[in-house]
């Protein structure tokens, strides 16, 4: 089986990385009763931790690592597509050497944290979705809804519309899986 190549923002990587995992996380609250022990309460399910170890290798992999590290720098959250786990929002937390590098290779880990928050800082608009081309009050161009046909992808619609993919995933939380969205649902494009 020939996977596809791990991507995070505008980064590829050129062969997916040896070792990885994901920690899901669950928040508890433990509550003392006096003279009758304690009692937990589930909080519910918290963000994902998505982690792994890879090596670059061969003329120019310390030159791949700096590429890598120059995404680490980048601010704020981006599609972490993996060819097994279910693509998601998040941010590059942590990125690490694991020995001295060479410019024929490098040994690497690094850590991504899922970003699942309803607020992404941006007011959201609260009237009804408005098709391509209309207007709203004042003028104003309204967000523009592609209904889906079947067989189209997110990446597809990216291409169409030139809109990059992490806007696509951002303009839409409801989607929580990039790689499955269905026909007659309403992705916003614009």
């Amino acid at each position: 089986m020939i996977l596809s190549p791990m991507r995070y923002k505008s980064y590829t990587w050129p062969h997916n990385p040896r070792v990885y995992s994901i920690d899901y996380r669950r928040t508890m609250a433990v509550h003392k009763n006096p003279f009758q022990g304690y009692q937990l309460q589930d909080l519910g399910t918290s963000y994902r931790v998505m982690e792994g170890e890879g090596e670059f290798v061969g003329a120019g992999a310390y030159t791949e690592f700096q590429r890598l590290a120059s995404v680490f720098y980048s601010k704020g959250p981006g599609l972490l597509v993996h060819p097994l786990w279910q693509a998601a929002n998040t941010y590059f937390v942590a990125l690490r050497l694991e020995q001295a590098p060479r410019p024929d290779y490098v040994r690497y880990s690094f850590q991504f944290w899922e970003e699942n928050s309803q607020y992404g800082g941006l007011a959201a608009q609260t009237a009804g979705p408005v098709r391509s081309g209309e207007t709203g009050a004042g003028g104003r161009s309204q967000p523009v809804y592609h209904t889906v046909a079947r067989g189209e992808t997110l990446w597809a619609l990216s291409s169409r519309y030139g809109v990059k993919l992490e806007e696509l995933t951002a303009l839409n939380p409801q989607i929580k899986n990039p790689n499955l969205i269905q026909a007659g649902q309403e992705v916003r494009i614009g």
